[in-house]
């Protein structure tokens, strides 16, 4: 492994937390939802999933709906959506169900701002009528910041915007949270909080217009990378990242009221590098060569974010574990194991979760 950027240092005990809970997640046959999925599984948890058929193939491929109350069903749909969290009656909500794209966003703003603007609302109401202990984590994006270009690290406190429609839908999403958590959960048995991340890697990812599949595309096709904005910076982190964060959340507000209600999970500041950085680095675990390509009349998407995770640190006592060189070696080995080498993708998935949970371990002991 390499060196590590910083430790859970109040590292919260998962397999107490969730051993034997009841979990509903929406989401959860997307990318980040079938690995917290997976991890929550390996903990012991009982899981119920909402979500859309899976669109990509790892969800499939970990066999993660026989080992879960799998459900399918459009987070616009309220009536449903109300009957499958009050006939599941859980103990955490971790609500993941969103049009991620911002290219696709472009292209279907309408379903952009209904998924991820009124879906989270219809959360949230159907949240209100819960009426025993839980704790919900409500996931949004680092892309909820009015995003000026500048160098300074984004805090949670600072103004929200979004200059595409995907952005945007985010925005308003997280003051849809913080109207709900004003007016309505501020004595309740509910506990909401937000979560801002983005830019994850890992493997099992096969987005259109990421950069990451993208590049595993090309490789495996024996294409040079196409790159369209190098000089782009972006906060990489590897998936098992904001994931141990979201677990760490939604652990700490079963337990306490003292919290903020949004929390940035972003890598450390070393994590914050450009596209070609990227690729590069990824060359040195694939070889392969890449090439820069324009991409004319491409929609705009920032230059420059950066997150501050002090308040997550402070709070939750959560910090990023792997580095950059650790994080994208890590990816690139799931996608080489499963993809070259024909091993088990749920074994990969499985031996990477227990391999970051015991570099986090191996941090809380020092």
């Amino acid at each position: 492994m390499g060196n590590r950027q910083g430790a859970l240092e109040g590292l919260v005990n998962f397999k107490k937390a969730f051993a034997g809970k009841r979990i509903w997640i929406s989401g959860h046959t997307g990318f980040k939802g079938s690995w917290l999925t997976a991890w929550l599984v390996e903990l012991g948890a009982e899981i119920a999933g909402y979500s859309l058929a899976p669109k990509g193939p790892l969800f499939r491929q970990l066999g993660l709906a026989r080992r879960i109350q799998h459900q399918e069903g459009d987070i616009r749909d309220l009536a449903r959506l109300r009957k499958s969290i009050r006939n599941f009656r859980p103990d955490y909500v971790f609500h993941l169900a969103a049009q991620p794209i911002v290219r696709r966003s472009y292209m279907q703003p309408c379903e952009t701002f209904e998924v991820n603007t009124l879906g989270t609302v219809y959360i949230l109401d159907v949240l209100r009528g819960v009426k025993h202990p839980c704790a919900a984590v409500i996931v949004t994006t680092d892309k909820v910041y009015d995003n000026r270009g500048t160098k300074r690290r984004f805090r949670e406190r600072d103004p929200l915007g979004g200059a595409d429609p995907y952005s945007a839908s985010k925005a308003a999403g997280e003051i849809i949270i913080a109207s709900y958590r004003n007016s309505f959960f501020k004595n309740h048995p509910v506990r909401i909080a937000s979560a801002r991340a983005g830019n994850v890697i890992g493997g099992g990812d096969w987005a259109e217009d990421r950069i990451f599949p993208d590049c595993i595309r090309a490789l495996t096709d024996g294409r040079p990378i196409s790159v369209r904005n190098p000089l782009a910076t972006r906060p990489w982190q590897h998936v098992l990242e904001p994931i141990a964060g979201y677990l760490h959340l939604g652990a700490s507000l079963s337990k306490s009221r003292k919290l903020s209600g949004a929390y940035n999970f972003g890598p450390a500041s070393a994590g914050n590098r450009t596209v070609e950085d990227l690729v590069r680095e990824i060359l040195q675990n694939w070889p392969g060569c890449w090439k820069k390509v324009r991409d004319i009349g491409a929609p705009y998407e920032a230059a420059l974010l950066q997150l501050d995770n002090s308040l997550a640190k402070k709070e939750l006592g959560w910090s990023p574990i792997w580095n950059f060189r650790e994080t994208v070696h890590q990816a690139v080995f799931w996608y080489q194991s499963v993809e070259q080498w024909g091993k088990n993708p749920l074994d990969i998935t499985t031996q990477q979760i227990r391999s970051y949970a015991a570099d986090a371990n191996k941090w809380r002991a020092h």
